[in-house]
């Protein structure tokens, strides 16, 4: 049975890609790629002359089922037209089938722009939540916004020039005034992080217009004044620190600091925790 590969090829810059990645794509029997033309380039480039076939967004129904059949006894390579494959393309269908179908699937690690941008932001990077891109409509982009509004992980998205503005007035809305940094042309010539508050974007968009791609990070809900953690926050947080050398009581202690919460609730919350892990991993 043939093997599935996932290769991450570069996001901008054609030197960003591992000498894995390059010896993958030229020894496998097909490559399946989103875009075939930028596809096609980077093969030329690094002079690999491995068949391509288109497989993408609108041709999945009918190419999922035909690309499977062809790993019964051929290695299948997939790439998108930047980055890493199965991250807000098609390639998740295509995984799902030829696991499903006792296929043994491969990553080929390499270039990823919501990586790369949350590294670079100066942000949080414990705990982040990919988000991908908004949606297009507005009140589906509020709804959004919205379910992750008091989540206190830094967020990353990706959005087009085109609707950034738009969507810098709705996180304004839904997310209040946050620091916000945005990637823009990450590995090219005119990459560019721009450090921002989203209550200073209209002003800033006034005189910059946007263009490239831009990969968009936000920090994460802050607490303030008298304002009270949830649950779920709550024990995302015990849940992260859990590994760290403090007794249950202190660390109990260290957490009702910030999150507004009781010592003695936290405490019950994180033996209450202690108890449903080692129920579903004992």
């Amino acid at each position: 049975m043939g093997c599935l590969y996932l290769v991450a090829t570069p996001i901008g810059n054609l030197k960003d890609i591992t000498l894995r990645a390059l010896e993958t794509l030229k020894q496998v029997d097909l490559i399946a790629a989103e875009d075939t033309r930028q596809t096609g380039v980077l093969l030329d480039h690094y002079q690999i002359h491995t068949r391509l076939t288109s497989y993408h967004e609108h041709n999945k129904e009918t190419k999922t089922a035909s690309l499977v059949d062809f790993l019964h006894e051929h290695d299948l390579a997939l790439v998108s037209d930047a980055g890493t494959p199965g991250l807000n393309d098609p390639g998740y269908e295509i995984v799902k089938e030829a696991l499903a179908r006792g296929h043994q699937v491969v990553p080929i690690p390499g270039a990823s722009s919501p990586i790369s941008a949350l590294t670079a932001s100066g942000l949080p990077t414990d705990q982040f939540l990919y988000i991908g891109y908004l949606p297009r409509k507005r009140t589906e982009r509020l709804k959004l916004l919205h379910e992750v509004e008091k989540l206190p992980y830094t967020l990353v998205m990706l959005e087009t020039p085109h609707r950034l503005v738009a969507a810098m007035v709705d996180l304004r809305q839904a997310l209040g005034n946050r620091r916000i940094v945005l990637g823009r042309e990450m590995t090219k010539k005119f990459e560019e992080f721009i450090h921002l508050t989203l209550d200073k974007a209209d002003e800033y968009f006034l005189t910059h217009e946007p263009r490239g791609e831009f990969t968009v990070v936000i920090e994460g809900k802050t607490r303030s004044g008298d304002e009270t953690w949830n649950r779920y926050a709550l024990e995302a947080e015990v849940h992260r620190r859990m590994g760290e050398p403090y007794q249950a009581r202190e660390l109990a202690k260290e957490i009702a600091l910030a999150s507004g919460w009781n010592s003695k609730d936290i405490y019950d919350v994180i033996h209450e925790l202690r108890k449903r892990d080692a129920h579903e991993f004992g």
